[in-house]
């Protein structure tokens, strides 16, 4: 990792600004005002591109497979080849490669993570995608599938939304290997069900909840190393044979402790030390003979082997409580250099900056060999681009080593380093952690402004870097430290801010109370731009809320509707007795349009029937609401296609319509007088209405017949109605309330 030349404290802080595609909202960050989000334009919006097997992997954003910097890989477990895990290795790959997902349980310290790192050396030939390996630390589900999506496609600054995730991570089959992910059993079942192409071996901590009853994954218990296995792995840390006491003292320890291979990593550490302490006894012994010399002849055997051997055992072993809890006398053990990197661990959460940092944070200028120190010691082990205290460590060193203002200034460098040109968005990415174990010291210190300016420096860096749990993260700690200093300018900002992110991960109802929350602070404060900025997100939000609902309600509700009416409708129309059906034929001849229509009413005063699905009014509400019939001008809600069964022809024939809505032509009658066509029942177009007299009904003339005319009753002549008319299912009318003063059920040609 490149560290930025110059001296960060005559430099000023600078916020990283840019813009992402959040599935389909473009998303500028950095703003003084706070983040904006719109929608994406289509032309904008990223094409992800498969990465080939051939194809450099472009890797997660700060993944075990991201080099961002120089990373001290000492003697630890990693680097030493495995011992006693064949059988292990060979059922784990048995189980990949019938498509098996895997959960690795154990205690802390039991070689998890060394046994993932084989397994996924083991099974790149397994998938035809190859191994992706990711970091599970305190990365949340989302971010797993989005460095997931990473390290697949080629799609820089580009999250998707979760249909988008899902369309684009099921066309992926690779084996999945997630080390010390931090999950529930109901959230790793998301990630299967995400990617159901992927077989994924995931080791959890120790203390997770058991798994689902119905669960795809299974677990495998990553049990301790036999009694020989464990000898042999001390004596190769070691870098000499063990004597017979120490022998002794290392099966002591096998039993106490299960076999955990971490307890013996430690334990070769403590031998080195006195071996350190061995040396140092002779060197004195051999100073003091070359100074005093011997009196009466040499006293010590010219064999130097048997002569360090003799002194060793001088030097007790460790007791079983001391390599129980080996952290506090290991630390005493190690350089000054090396303490001073594990004292600034304790101090930010157990969370190691990468070696750049050091000369910075406190002055240790070959953070390298320090972390190479503590990475043998057992101490911490890398992870994910960076370094962490081992398991149990932080707890046992925290008493002992308090922080004594190492963590100091820490902010301040973080806060000029996240906004530097020359840092790169994986190097952030990469130590998301640490920044916030920062924000956590500086808030247990009390120091609240400088948890501020690191939070509103950090927050738009960690967004374009697609690490969003960190920005949530780190957005939470901003606001409470803007709460606790009284400043209402930052607590709007990060209100505001708090508002885009709920807005991209959609929970729209949070991004309005974030957003609102944000308006009520900057109105107060005077501040115009952020009130405008707030207020243009709320609009969107607020149109998209009225968009969203509607969209999925209409296409799927209706069908179904239709089916049940479709079903219920005709039995109830076969079965009633009070049915009468009203026939009539109108022949137009004006100016060469015919028209042919035919009405058919099932009408009844004191009986209700439900409207018929065919008659193309299925949206409507009750009969009393019906509509007027409108001129030819207006748009039809009904289907505009014939009528199946009857004649249809072109533009200008006559042609039966199913449209349940009038059409009158307005050349029917040049003179617009009443028709005294023999076929009308009550008003022809374009007449206008004629009261009904009450009693009376025109009586039934003799037409030519309809071409939808079936064989069934004859016609009889309507009775006067005050109610609602239910048209036929065979035929198409104007379904129109008639009622003393209006107009009457007609049939009028469509042109």
């Amino acid at each position: 990792m490149a560290q930025p030349s110059g001296e960060f404290r005559q430099e000023a802080a600078r916020t990283r600004g840019g813009e992402l595609v959040s599935g389909g909202l473009l998303v500028g960050v950095g703003a003084p005002d706070g983040s904006e989000a719109r929608p994406c334009p289509d032309e904008w919006r990223p094409r992800p591109r498969r990465i080939e097997r051939s194809e450099p992997a472009r890797g997660p954003v700060g993944g075990v497979g991201r080099a961002v910097g120089p990373l001290a890989l000492g003697a630890g477990p990693a680097d030493m080849p495995l011992l006693d895990r064949e059988a292990d290795i060979a059922e784990l790959l048995g189980l990949l490669a019938e498509g098996r997902s895997i959960r690795l349980v154990g205690q802390a310290g039991s070689g998890r993570s060394a046994l993932l790192s084989a397994v996924a050396e083991a099974a790149a030939d397994l998938a035809p995608g190859g191994v992706v390996q990711l970091c599970g630390h305190r990365r949340t589900a989302a971010d797993l599938l989005q460095d997931l999506f990473a390290a697949t496609h080629h799609a820089p600054g580009y999250r998707p939304d979760p249909g988008q995730l899902a369309a684009h991570l099921g066309e992926v089959g690779a084996v999945v290997v997630i080390d010390a992910a931090e999950h529930s059993g109901a959230e790793l079942e998301q990630l299967l069900a995400a990617a159901p192409g992927c077989a994924f071996l995931v080791s959890v901590a120790p203390d997770s909840p058991p798994l689902s009853p119905g669960s795809r994954m299974q677990d495998h218990l990553v049990a301790g190393l036999s009694r020989a296995a464990c000898l042999a792995l001390t004596a190769r840390l070691a870098g000499r044979p063990l004597d017979v006491a120490e022998k002794a003292w290392a099966v002591d320890l096998w039993f106490e402790s299960e076999g955990l291979p971490l307890r013996f990593v430690q334990a070769a550490a403590l031998l080195r030390q006195r071996d350190v302490a061995v040396d140092a006894l002779v060197a004195a012994e051999d100073d003091r003979m070359d100074v005093f010399g011997a009196v009466d002849g040499p006293v010590r055997d010219p064999d130097p082997a048997v002569r360090e051997n003799a002194l060793r055992r001088t030097v007790p072993l460790p007791s079983v409580a001391e390599t129980a809890s080996p952290a506090v006398r290991l630390a005493e053990g190690l350089s000054e250099p090396a303490q001073a990197v594990l004292r600034l661990a304790v101090a930010l959460g157990g969370e190691c900056p990468a070696a750049p940092h050091l000369p910075a944070l406190i002055d240790v200028g070959l953070g390298e060999a320090a972390l190479a120190e503590l990475a043998d010691a057992g101490l911490v082990v890398s992870i994910g681009g960076h370094h962490r205290l081992t398991a149990g460590a932080l707890d046992l060193l925290v008493p002992h080593w308090p922080a004594r203002g190492c963590a100091d200034g820490a902010a301040q460098h973080f806060a000029w380093w996240v906004g530097h040109s020359s840092v790169t968005l994986e190097q952030i990415a990469a130590e998301a952690e640490v920044v916030i174990g920062v924000l956590l010291a500086d808030r247990t210190a009390g120091r609240h402004e400088a948890v501020v300016r690191l939070a509103r420096a950090a927050a738009p860096a960690l967004a374009l870097a697609l690490r969003w749990g960190a920005w949530e993260r780190v957005l939470q700690l901003g606001l409470e430290a803007a709460r606790r200093s009284g400043s209402a300018s930052d607590q709007a900002w990060f209100h505001h801010e708090s508002g885009v992110h709920a807005f991209c991960v959609q929970q729209p109802s949070r991004a309005v109370a974030e957003l609102e929350t944000a308006l009520t602070l900057r109105v107060s404060a005077g501040e115009q731009r952020g009130v405008a900025s707030a207020r243009r997100m709320l609009d969107l939000l607020r149109a998209e809320g009225r968009q969203l609902p509607a969209a999925p309600a209409a296409a799927p509700s209706r069908a179904p509707v239709i089916r049940k009416i479709a079903a219920r409708v005709p039995a109830r129309l076969k079965s009633s007795r009070r049915r009468r059906v009203l026939v009539v034929s109108t022949v137009v001849l004006t100016m060469g349009v015919l028209g042919t229509a035919v009405a058919m009413s099932l009408t009844g005063p004191d009986e209700y029937k439900p409207k018929d699905p065919h008659s193309g009014r299925l949206d409507e509400g009750g009969s009393q609401d019906a509509p007027f019939p409108q001129p030819s001008g207006s748009t039809s809600p009904g289907p505009a296609g014939p009528t199946p069964g009857s004649p249809a022809g072109p533009s200008g024939s006559p042609e039966p319509t199913t449209s349940g809505s009038a059409s009158h032509s307005a050349s029917a009658s040049p003179s617009k007088k009443p028709s005294s066509s023999p076929g009308a029942t009550g008003s022809q177009a374009p007449q206008q209405p004629q009261p009904t007299v009450p009693g009376q009904s025109p009586p039934p003339q003799p037409g030519p017949p309809s071409p939808t005319h079936q064989p069934g009753p004859q016609p009889t002549s309507p009775k006067p109605t005050t109610g609602p008319t239910t048209p036929s299912p065979t035929t198409s009318v104007t379904a129109t309330p008639t009622a003393t003063g209006g107009p009457s059920p007609s049939a009028s040609p469509t042109g």
